[in-house]
């Protein structure tokens, strides 16, 4: 791989989670760090400020295991794709910019977080989430039922509208029977990835 370094001989190292595709930092390699976190698969870079390699986790035992070196269009920027073991900020958290590394489904998420929170609330006068949860899980596996239903009936007609409104509904009730079940879609993910091997 072409790597070019800067005047000092140096390459940012951009290191992003392989798995949730997280950023987790930003870090400098010069030659021989990068030789280095080729040789022991842990990644290592040149600190500016300590003078010398430093390897991550040489002190945690928080190391970034290497997955993969991508070099970005002009050769001036690394992408390492890493499996970190424990947090990856010196301050505990899973990032560089005090996030937890968690796994994100984008907007999927966000619903399931505001799912979470309106079942804890408990206001089932304001939340229709709320009232539906109160009523037990068997009314939430049967209104899953019923828009799988619609879902179906749906995508037998030419209404396109129709066919995405009632896949929404399905989708989002879907998200509260797995709540309901004590799941989420990381489980989803993790059944569908063993089945995959």
């Amino acid at each position: 791989m072409t790597i070019k370094y800067d005047a000092h001989g140096l390459v940012p190292a951009i290191i992003q989670d392989a798995s949730t595709k997280n950023v987790l930092m930003l870090g400098y390699m010069n030659e021989e760090a990068y030789q280095k976190t080729l040789e022991t698969q842990k990644v290592t870079f040149y600190s500016r400020s300590k003078k010398r390699l430093w390897t991550k986790g040489e002190e945690s035992g928080n190391f970034l295991n290497l997955v993969d070196i991508k070099n970005d269009c002009d050769n001036d920027t690394l992408l390492v794709q890493v499996n970190p073991a424990g947090p990856t900020c010196h301050k505990g958290t899973g990032n560089c910019w005090g996030e937890d590394n968690k796994p994100s489904y984008g907007f999927f998420s966000t619903l399931e977080d505001v799912i979470a929170e309106r079942v804890a609330n408990k206001d089932t006068n304001k939340s229709y989430v709320a009232s539906l949860f109160s009523k037990g899980i068997n009314k939430v596996a049967q209104k899953v039922g019923e828009e799988a239903v619609e879902t179906v009936i749906e995508a037998m007609d030419n209404n396109d509208e129709l066919f995405l409104y009632e896949s929404a509904d399905l989708l989002f009730h879907y998200l509260m029977l797995l709540q309901a079940k004590g799941f989420t879609l990381k489980d989803i993910e993790n059944e569908l990835k063993g089945r995959h091997k």
